[in-house]
């Protein structure tokens, strides 16, 4: 442990435990190490979600302006074919 760690505890359900236990063995690393990895990766995911809940909840309370879709796409010019002929991921 580093000095910019701080130790955590954590109940785990035993089936969850035994995967992370049968992944620690196959590749030689500990439990630990893979414990902070998926906190470490799913804690942007976490927070962009709740932000998103956030944000949703305000604009339900009216706390947040809107603007319709339409009104957006006339600002910018793009018609409502553009936009459906737009992927639906980024490339």
């Amino acid at each position: 442990m580093t000095v910019s760690e701080v130790p955590r505890s954590l109940r785990l359900p035993v089936e969850i435990d035994e995967r992370l236990s049968r992944l620690a063995a196959a590749t030689g690393r500990s439990k630990s190490y893979y414990l902070r990895e998926l906190v470490t990766a799913g804690i942007d995911d976490l927070e962009y979600a709740y932000g998103l809940v956030t944000r949703a909840e305000a604009i339900r309370a009216g706390q947040r302006e809107t603007r319709p879709l339409d009104d957006l796409m006339s600002e910018l010019g793009i018609t409502h074919e553009q936009l459906d002929a737009m992927p639906d991921q980024p490339a």
